[in-house]
């Protein structure tokens, strides 16, 4: 009779799939990977994966989910745990979001240039990509409300992230020197902070 599974033998299985998942979708790319593939990586079955999960679009929808909430746990530990200004903790929340970036850039690559076709049907990756969203502006209100800049903080803020991905697309597809992203990205900060000061026209 097989072993009755408990909640933390589903979410360990759960934890190791989407592990194999995302070095697989990083190698081969989304597409080009089987359900029995992910079976042989982990030594099981090619049907055990079935019983954890509905198939590889749903495995790919949670690679994406643990993704956009590491990114984000990562921008808020820097805006929470960072001493000091508006202004430091700006660019702490800056630089997170690069070394994220450039630490997992599979993995960002997954998260920011893939569109999955019923993304609303998984509410878990809709969060998420909300939670790692809402900081793209979180920062920004600090400033806003410090008087550093005035503004809609969202607005800013998309323009700070349609920037930055930019920079960070371009230098992971080698347009880029290695560490551009970083200094245009800091050169942005600099000049859209003197441009939104209050009294500038």
């Amino acid at each position: 009779m097989p072993r009755v599974l408990s909640e933390s033998d589903v979410a360990d299985f759960r934890e190791r799939l989407c592990e194999a998942a995302e070095k697989l979708f990083a190698e081969k790319g989304p597409d080009a990977v089987t359900m029995r593939q992910l079976a042989s990586e982990l030594g099981v079955s090619p049907m055990t994966p079935y019983r954890y999960f509905t198939d590889k679009e749903d495995i790919l929808a949670a690679v994406r989910t643990n993704g956009f909430n590491r990114f984000a746990e990562a921008l808020e530990t820097a805006l929470t745990k960072t001493q000091g200004s508006a202004r430091a903790k700006s660019t702490a929340v800056g630089e997170a979001y690069l070394d994220f970036a450039f630490a997992h850039p599979q993995t960002y690559k997954l998260m920011f240039d893939l569109n999955q076709p019923h993304e609303k049907d998984y509410p878990d990756l809709v969060a998420a990509a909300a939670r790692a969203n809402a900081m793209q502006s979180a920062y920004i209100r600090g400033l806003v409300e410090s008087g550093v800049m005035q503004g809609d903080a969202n607005e800013i803020g998309l323009m700070y992230w349609a920037a930055t991905h930019g920079a960070v697309t371009l230098e992971l597809a080698g347009k880029l020197p290695k560490g551009a992203a970083r200094n245009l990205s800091r050169q942005l900060g600099h000049t859209l902070a003197k441009g939104l000061r209050p009294g500038v026209a």
